[in-house]
């Protein structure tokens, strides 16, 4: 899951980030309401976690922009302002939820992921599976068949993209971004080098082969 945080306190942006991605989301950051609204309207998130107070713009303009543009990701308000018409206030701007401050990092996780369950059910998913290739989520660990299989936190990432796209061609743009959080070609072979370590390891020790290249295209993961 890709989440969005805006939040001019750099300290709390941080431990917020730190947190979602040890739970194996993908965090970017902006550190006011311009800089996040124009990163909300460039990136595809799942989950946006907006700041009320900010410099520049802030947090209610920004979310009510954005739905006035038509942009339906779910925005989670954090605020100091906890009165029933500050809570009035950042829904009607178009919050999809509201968190008052000083508040428990477990309930702020809680949350998002109920706000993710509204977008898409499966971005939730805590198990993968495609043919004997299992991957569990929560536990980080993946096997094939009865065999554990080893992998690097960049190479668990890349096989949970193609698992979660399985049958389907992953172009090498769409890897790059949603692997490597890259918007530009970096002009080097990192995805092959990957590909080409993550084949050794879920693919040649094993009778049948999963992960695919589709010549001119990309590749795809199938059983």
């Amino acid at each position: 899951m890709r989440i969005l945080i805006v939040e001019d306190d750099r300290e709390v942006a941080g431990n917020i980030a730190k947190m979602l991605r040890e739970s194996g989301h993908v965090v970017d950051m902006a550190h006011d309401g311009e800089d996040g609204l124009a990163m909300a309207r460039d990136g595809a998130f799942d989950v946006l976690i907006v700041d009320r107070m900010m410099p520049r713009r802030d947090g209610l303009s920004m979310i009510s922009i954005l739905r006035e543009e038509g942009d339906k990701t779910p925005a989670l308000v954090l605020s100091a302002l906890g009165e029933v018409d500050d809570r009035v206030a950042g829904l009607t701007a178009g919050g999809d939820d509201y968190l008052v401050k000083p508040y428990a990092p477990s309930e702020l996780k809680a949350r998002v992921d109920a706000l993710a369950r509204r977008r898409d059910p499966e971005a939730l998913k805590t198990r993968l599976q495609v043919g004997d290739l299992e991957m569990d989520l929560l536990a980080r660990t993946v096997k094939r068949g009865e065999e554990a299989i080893q992998l690097q936190p960049r190479e668990f990432r890349l096989l949970e993209f193609l698992m979660r796209h399985a049958g389907q061609v992953v172009t090498r743009t769409m890897l790059l971004e949603k692997v490597w959080d890259y918007h530009f070609d970096p002009q080097t072979n990192v995805i092959d080098v990957h590909i080409s370590r993550l084949r050794s390891k879920i693919d040649k020790p094993f009778d049948t082969s999963m992960l695919h290249t589709v010549r001119g295209a990309g590749y795809r993961l199938s059983n």
